[in-house]
């Protein structure tokens, strides 16, 4: 009787779902890019929010190692005028 007991056990939620989080990945490493050009603020933008705020590394996916290179290119591009330090609406 136990045994038909555990069949009928349905879960609200499935223990091994999988919600469709794809792994991140550093965007460098995988192109092989070895320079990042701090003069290039288009390509800047895409590591900066709606306000100018640098994205961090849990939504980027960067690696250590880049993400500290993506946050020194941007103050550099932010120095020379290339970038905002503060804006509304950004992108």
């Amino acid at each position: 009787m136990a045994k038909s007991q555990n069949k009928n056990i349905k879960f609200v939620v499935s223990p091994q779902i999988d919600l469709g989080l794809q792994k991140k990945y550093c965007r460098f490493k995988k192109m092989g890019i070895k320079y990042l050009d701090y003069k290039d603020p288009n390509f800047l933008t895409k590591f900066l929010n709606e306000q100018g705020k640098i994205l961090p590394r849990r939504i980027t996916g960067n690696s250590l190692k880049w993400q500290r290179r993506v946050g020194t290119a941007v103050k550099r591009a932010r120095q020379i005028a290339l970038l905002p330090y503060v804006t509304d609406n950004l992108k």
